[in-house]
């Protein structure tokens, strides 16, 4: 897969809302054959982090942590792996471009330098 590119998992618990949660994948193939029943791949070889997002406004929402209730309510639990687990078994392949912590394309396409703050503290 291009580095400009990433593929996530979307779960939607129910189809007439808007809340999805989502796990970043790494390695979709492997994502596919686990999902197909190899489970001798870990999970760890298959997606980024075990960290969830949640979107209440679809897929053009801001993503963000969901809190342990939130967790608890959609999926029975708030153990990570069993999450992640249910949101590969249950969710949609999405493979998009890649956006950064800053919520901006990966690419600087504009010509100008991106700042990210001082590493000096400011001075």
């Amino acid at each position: 897969m291009p580095s400009n590119t990433t593929t996530k998992a979307v779960y939607k618990p129910d189809s007439q809302s808007t809340d999805e949660f989502i796990v970043v994948v790494q390695d979709e193939s492997a994502a596919q054959r686990w999902i197909g029943g190899d489970k001798t791949i870990p999970l760890v070889s298959i997606v980024d982090s075990f960290d969830v997002f949640h979107s209440g406004q679809g897929s053009q929402g801001i993503l963000q942590r969901p809190s342990k209730q939130e967790l608890e309510t959609v999926f029975g639990t708030h153990n990570d792996t069993e999450i992640v687990e249910t949101i590969l078994t249950k969710g949609k392949f999405v493979t998009g471009k890649a956006i950064d912590s800053l919520g901006q394309s990966s690419k600087n396409t504009s010509g100008q330098q991106t700042s990210r703050g001082s590493v000096a503290g400011g001075r």
